[in-house]
């Protein structure tokens, strides 16, 4: 990994310099994807199956996942594998539940209430990525927060498998049907997020009213171009951690969970930032040790080396601070002798992991916490997937007759005043035609 050092002087604009993200815009990919998605609204199936050839080896032999199958691979999973996944869905669902939002009414005046609730939406497409590996995680982080804001209709759209004969992973069917999704779809990438938006009748798919979940760039460029035909939850790049560290952390820890956020893609940023140089040593040494032996040493390697990777030495634990916060990350570790005082300085993050026990990883599956996390900046300005992503504050204002009498002369002047006659009309209509 590269070595930084930075001074105080830094600025958002500094830092995205300094350490670069992979982008997220690509014209490009842009120009594919707009093919793509007017390829599924033109052509639907032969457009899908084309594409699940050339993008995933295999063209399934049914785009809809049956019953039968998405019972089958209950069989597939072990005992382990199905505990973990029940485990997950159990705290998920848990955390999901304390996040409901409550409604409210307020009592304005006699007769003047205005009452808020939260409602649904009706229907989600929830994409499962399938690519450089497989993620029933990320069916139980969407599927429970959906079922627990109550949407009515849920969709999961997932790439077939060479392996599997063209069906999607089995660990993935299996978590669907553990909790109750049935209407599954073998289709992946762009081609996916287009199928949910616009529908395919020939495949009994309506179109969703919103799209959630992780995927590559091809994913995150079709749901934002098709971003008001659907609503989306985020454009969710390339994973991201940072680590504020300073010298009583553990240097095999950090290492350790530099390379589980790399190993997930090339592309992936893993940033420790630390006013230690002793701790930059040894986290090496540690790299050094421990890179060799993952499984993924090929993947982590590339993302390690990349410029979205880095080592970051600053003056002080203030500016590391200031630092996290410009940057933003998707995932946010805390290794410091005072976490909670650390903790409350940060204000732009996805998910904050305090202390030498809680791992990224751990987020990842059991935590509890949802893993779908705002990239690439987005942390300044939105959250990460939970019940709240579906669900719609609506508002309802219930006004008797002596409610509007009480305000209907400063509603008549408001109007006026912006030149809107008629506004203040039809207030006033209501008490100049009395019974």
């Amino acid at each position: 990994m590269r070595r930084l050092s930075l001074d105080t002087s830094l600025t958002a604009q500094s830092v995205r310099e300094s350490i670069p993200r992979a982008e997220s815009v690509d014209s490009e990919v842009t120009n594919i994807v707009s093919e793509i998605i007017a390829d599924v609204r033109k052509n639907g199936t032969q457009a899908l199956l084309s594409q699940a050839e050339k993008f995933d080896g295999i063209a399934p032999i049914s785009l809809q996942v049956s019953d039968s199958d998405l019972a089958k691979s209950l069989e597939w999973l072990s005992a382990e594998l199905k505990l973990s996944i029940e485990e997950a869905i159990l705290r998920v669902r848990k955390v999901s539940e304390r996040g409901l939002a409550k409604d409210f009414s307020v009592e304005l005046g006699e007769g003047a209430t205005v009452l808020q609730r939260y409602v649904p939406v009706d229907s989600v497409g929830l994409y499962v990525p399938g690519g450089k590996a497989v993620y029933p995680s990320s069916v139980i982080m969407n599927a429970v927060a959906a079922q627990v804001a109550n949407v009515p209709r849920i969709v999961i759209c997932t790439p077939a498998q060479k392996e599997f004969g063209g069906l999607p992973h089995p660990s993935i069917l299996a978590t669907a049907k553990l909790l109750g999704v049935t209407e599954v779809y073998a289709i992946g990438g762009a081609g996916a997020v287009a199928a949910l938006a616009y529908g395919v009748p020939e495949i009994g798919l309506e179109p969703v009213t919103m799209v959630t979940g992780p995927g590559n760039i091809f994913v995150a460029t079709a749901k934002r171009l098709l971003r008001g035909v659907i609503g989306i939850d985020s454009e969710a790049g390339p994973t991201e951690i940072l680590i504020l560290a300073d010298e009583s952390a553990n240097p095999a820890f950090i290492a350790a969970d530099l390379i589980s956020q790399a190993e997930h893609d090339e592309n992936a940023a893993a940033v420790l930032v630390t006013d230690s140089s002793n701790l930059i040593d040894a986290v090496e040494s540690e790299l050094a040790v421990q890179v060799p032996m993952t499984k993924n040493r090929v993947r982590v390697e590339t993302a390690l080396s990349g410029l979205q990777s880095a080592l970051v030495l600053v003056p002080d634990f203030e500016a590391a601070i200031k630092l996290a916060n410009l940057y933003a990350t998707e995932h946010l570790e805390i290794h410091c002798q005072n976490n909670e005082s650390v903790l409350g300085r940060i204000t732009n993050a996805g998910a904050i992991f305090l202390g030498d026990y809680s791992p990224v990883s751990l987020g990842d599956y059991l935590a509890g916490s949802n893993h779908v996390l705002p990239t690439s900046e987005q942390a300044k300005f939105g959250p990460g997937l939970g019940v709240h992503t579906f669900l719609r504050p609506q508002q309802v204002i219930s006004y008797s007759k002596k409610g509007l009498a009480d305000v209907v002369a400063k509603l008549d002047v408001f109007a006026r005043a912006e030149g809107l006659d008629a506004h203040g009309d039809a207030g006033k209509i209501r008490f100049s035609q009395e019974n």
